[in-house]
């Protein structure tokens, strides 16, 4: 890892050199709402948010996705691939780190035997250009889960504006190389002492997390979940806006003889979720979903694939319709 100044008047020519050389997407400001779109100009880009409303996930995990499609003959069914050559290379700007840890994080899911071929591809082809937080709101909790404002994790270059403007630029991988080349004459030796902390957001640590996976095994059997669960109304959105979250769904759509498999998104918290063709659902309550979504992140992933189902990012709280707060009921678990 190395890392360059990028002064403030480069900024926006440098990000027009990246749209030059492939297709680029940013955070966006839409009214009230800040999304990742596909941008023609560095002047679309916000820059005074927290986090977008969506995540990042989309980009390797696409809300519908074909898998492949099957045209059915006399005596047989012909199945024919995607062609994973065909997924374009992307520039994401303005990603946060929360968010960059998500991804990879969704990596370690996708990469659990058998690997997906079509997340790591899709992976492959984009290029993370992550914001460092510089401010925060009371949903915010990445440094109880082992994240923070200036993590670079799942990044591959790193940006902290400091007060004058300028930006530390922390180039991380091959890929964050490639980026900065498109204008090497840009990015400055570092000659001051910048200290990258002074400039971040002070997010306190509102979960204690020493220990959590056992602690939460230990309330495996408590009616702690039933009685926070009696809350939610089932809308899921909490899945949708997750960084992390991978439930998913299998759809045919075909059309005469042929037609497309489909992956969709869907959530553990959802009651259909889990119901099978004889009628019995062994999650009858929605106070064992949600059991099962808080041990799924904090217990069974971390044992599995040894990274957590949750980033601190907020969202499931900041946007949940009846007020659940997931630190607030960690917290309980953990005292």
């Amino acid at each position: 890892m190395s890392t360059k100044l990028l002064r403030e008047k480069s900024y926006f020519k440098w990000v027009k050199r990246l749209l030059d050389n492939q297709k680029t997407y940013g955070a966006v400001s839409q009214g009230k709402r800040i999304s990742y779109q596909c941008i023609t100009s560095p002047e679309e880009l916000a820059k005074d948010f927290v986090v977008p409303n969506m995540s990042a996930k989309s980009f390797v995990f696409p809300p519908i996705e074909n898998l492949f499609a099957f045209i059915k003959k006399k005596d047989k069914v012909d199945i024919r691939d995607i062609n994973l050559d065909a997924f374009s290379k992307k520039t994401i700007i303005g990603v946060r780190p929360c968010d960059a840890i998500g991804i990879k994080n969704l990596r370690a899911i996708f990469k659990w035997s058998p690997e997906d071929p079509i997340f790591r591809k899709r992976l492959e082809k984009i290029t993370i250009i992550s914001y460092a937080c510089n401010k925060n709101d009371d949903y915010c909790f990445c440094t109880s889960m082992g994240g923070g404002p200036g993590n670079t994790q799942g990044s591959d270059i790193l940006l902290t504006q400091v007060d004058t403007g300028d930006y530390i630029t922390e180039i991380i991988t091959t890929k964050g190389e490639f980026a900065v080349s498109t204008a090497p004459e840009l990015f400055e030796e570092i000659k001051t002492d910048l200290q990258k902390e002074k400039y971040l957001a002070k997010v306190p640590i509102r979960v204690n997390d020493t220990h959590l996976k056992e602690k939460i095994n230990r309330a495996s059997d408590s009616s702690v979940f039933d009685e926070y669960a009696m809350r939610c109304i089932g809308c899921n959105i909490c899945a949708f806006v997750c960084p992390v979250c991978t439930c998913f769904d299998i759809q045919d759509e075909s059309k005469g003889n042929k037609g497309h498999r489909l992956r969709c998104w869907d959530s553990c918290g959802n009651k259909l979720f889990t119901l099978q063709a004889s009628g019995h659902n062994p999650r009858y309550t929605q106070g064992m979903r949600w059991k099962q979504r808080l041990m799924h992140k904090f217990s069974y992933m971390p044992e599995r694939i040894q990274v957590r189902g949750c980033v601190g990012c907020g969202r499931c709280s900041r946007y949940c319709p009846v007020d659940m707060d997931i630190s607030e009921h960690l917290t309980t678990i953990v005292n």
